[in-house]
């Protein structure tokens, strides 16, 4: 019996697509699981001793030397370090977990360094309580790497990623009372952060800065988070950052800081605190659309001496101030557009010395102006900045005073 020629290559396609769906999801449980490692070498700690048989450091030396994948299991409830530990090099793959009943490593008495040195690829660390760090608790200087799990406390930084690392999965973990709970040196490829938890760190409970414009790889992914009483959430400044579905409560100084280029924030809830929600300062080509932020002192967001920069469609009630312009790059002005701006203690949107486009905003119920437009006075006696925004279609509930400086053609609507 004859079989047509066309049925046989549907049927190969078919099976080709069938071999790379299963290869991709392979791909991916390999990629994101860096500590799901089989046949590996087992060793169990078994003092909580800085140094000798049993201790944590001999299980490091031991698992370094390995000639395959290995696993360190913490079988003792405190391991108290006095010493540096030896780094992980083994990249046939190290996992490092906590028995069931948990584990503490206590690093008060380390003078420097990191508690964990990350300088291989295939490591994942999971259930562990690291506390009291005069440097990292973890320097990850390496590709494939997992955190899970675990508590990171009272530490100088508690994740230090390098700029050579990549595939960077930290998932459902807490950040408390460090200065930093997780900082990134540069993009990073491949590199999610979700589902943690981040609370009361003293300078960011995520920082991600250069002082150069770093885009070269794939965006980090800051998703699904909660960070709590922090000074600033988070802080992302020339890094490829996509910040989504986070929330931020109770921020002192800003729930978002950006700063240069590479960041797009969407979708997140900000709520209380003492300072504004996002900034972005000297921004450029930045995104901040889809957020709600209400109960803050101050401005739910500011952009300030920012170009290009795209405000859509958020919503802000219950704050000080609503939007504010401030000094932008008059060549390329930021646009904000379809957000909706309810019962602001005092203002709706500032304008201070800037030309933004705005366009279809909705300012309801200020206690104050619902548009405030100021030329800038340079304090060493130089000319005016001109404050002369662009309105197309806005609707304000209240009047607008004083009155608008807008460009030819442009029109407002309200009462």
């Amino acid at each position: 019996m004859k079989i047509n020629r066309r049925s046989l290559v549907a049927v190969g396609i078919f099976v080709v697509l069938g071999a790379l769906v299963v290869a991709g999801k392979w791909y991916e449980v390999r990629r994101t699981a860096p500590g799901a490692l089989s046949n590996a070498v087992t060793v169990n700690v078994t003092s909580g001793a800085d140094r000798g048989p049993g201790t944590l450091r001999e299980a490091l030396f031991v698992v370094a030397t390995a000639t395959s994948a290995a696993r360190v299991s913490l079988q003792v409830p405190r391991v108290t370090l006095e010493t540096a530990l030896p780094p992980l090099v083994n990249g046939h793959g190290v996992s490092i977990v906590a028995a069931a009943t948990g584990a503490e490593i206590d690093a008060t008495s380390l003078k420097t360094g990191a508690v964990f040195d990350v300088t291989a690829p295939n490591t994942a660390i999971e259930g562990l309580v690291i506390r009291n760090c005069p440097g990292a608790a973890i320097l990850l200087r390496a590709a494939r790497f997992r955190l899970q799990s675990t508590t990171v406390e009272s530490c100088d930084v508690g994740v230090d990623v390098a700029e050579n690392a990549s595939d960077v999965l930290i998932e459902h973990n807490r950040f408390a009372n460090d200065r930093v709970g997780l900082r990134f040196a540069a993009s990073s490829r491949n590199t999610t952060v979700v589902g943690n938890e981040f609370s009361m760190n003293k300078d960011a409970g995520l920082w991600a800065v250069r002082s150069e414009p770093d885009l070269r790889g794939s965006a980090i992914s800051v998703r699904d988070n909660r960070f709590d009483n922090e000074h600033t959430g988070i802080v992302a400044g020339n890094v490829s950052t996509l910040v989504e579905h986070n929330s931020v409560t109770g921020a002192q100084e800003a729930a978002v800081h950006l700063v240069g280029a590479g960041a797009v924030i969407r979708g997140n809830r900000v709520s209380g605190g003492a300072g504004m929600g996002i900034i972005a300062e000297n921004a450029r080509a930045a995104i901040i659309e889809d957020n709600e932020i209400d109960g803050l002192a101050a401005y739910a967001i500011m952009v300030r001496g920012s170009s290009n920069t795209l405000v859509r469609a958020n919503r802000l009630h219950n704050c000080g101030y609503g939007m504010a312009f401030v000094l932008g790059d008059t060549s390329n002005p930021s646009t904000a557009v379809d957000n909706t701006i309810i019962e602001p203690r005092f203002n709706g949107i500032d304008v201070i010395g800037d030309s933004p486009i705005l366009r279809r905003n909705q300012v309801l119920r200020p206690h104050a102006f619902a548009l405030h437009v100021e030329d800038f006075s340079p304090p060493d006696g130089r000319a005016k900045v001109r404050g002369a925004p662009f309105l197309d279609g806005n609707s304000f509930g209240a009047a607008v005073l004083p009155p608008v400086a807008a460009r030819q053609g442009a029109q407002t609507t309200g009462p």
